[in-house]
């Protein structure tokens, strides 16, 4: 039974995300001119979510009052708070009076919650109109998402929290891909002055 033992098993890859510079996002979402679709993808990225967990969603889960989303069942089955800023209220609010979703706050054509699938689309054929050489999937905008709050200081535990990962290992990725880190530090080709 243990002469496998001895045999070396393949390592298993580690990739680092992808993502996605804030001028990318920016281009990504002003060419979006369906309002439906540019709150779908403002909300992956100001927001951090799931593409499981955006399709999910409920307008009761948006709290205005406090300025967050309340995100029911996560991975793991975990429920959480995330973030909702003031430019991402406005246009819901503006979707919501165009559309008004009766029970998932994005629904189909014949009601029902939205497909992954349409979530997906929406997502490449902005990122192709956009001109994005790198492959653009709604997990790219939660990466992105992490990725420029790292750069901008947040504290990793935060990160974690708003991500929804029970292990902060999970989050420590993030600081492999932001660049912010890299920036005081000086390469030693260029310290020897050639």
């Amino acid at each position: 039974p243990n002469r496998f033992y001895g045999l070396e098993r393949p390592r298993k890859e580690k990739k680092l995300p992808v993502v996605i510079s804030k001028k990318e996002v920016s281009n990504l979402i002003n060419t979006l001119v369906n309002i439906k679709h540019k709150c779908i993808v403002s909300l992956l990225y100001a927001s951090g979510l799931r593409l499981n967990e955006l399709i999910n969603l409920k307008p009761k889960d948006i709290e205005s009052e406090r300025m967050v989303i309340l995100v029911r069942g996560g991975k793991g089955n975990r429920d959480r708070y995330t973030l909702l800023g003031e430019s991402l209220l406005k246009n819901l609010r503006e979707y919501y009076k165009e559309y008004k979703p009766k029970e998932y706050l994005f629904e189909g054509g014949n009601g029902g919650k939205y497909t992954g699938t349409s979530v997906q689309a929406i997502v490449r054929k902005a990122a192709h109109k956009t001109g994005i050489a790198k492959k653009v999937t709604p997990h790219t905008l939660r990466h992105s998402f992490a990725t420029h709050l790292l750069e901008n200081g947040t504290d990793l535990r935060y990160i974690q929290s708003l991500l929804g990962h029970s292990s902060s290992t999970t989050t420590e990725i993030y600081t492999h891909v932001a660049i912010k880190s890299f920036e005081s530090i000086q390469s030693p080709l260029d310290s020897l002055g050639l």
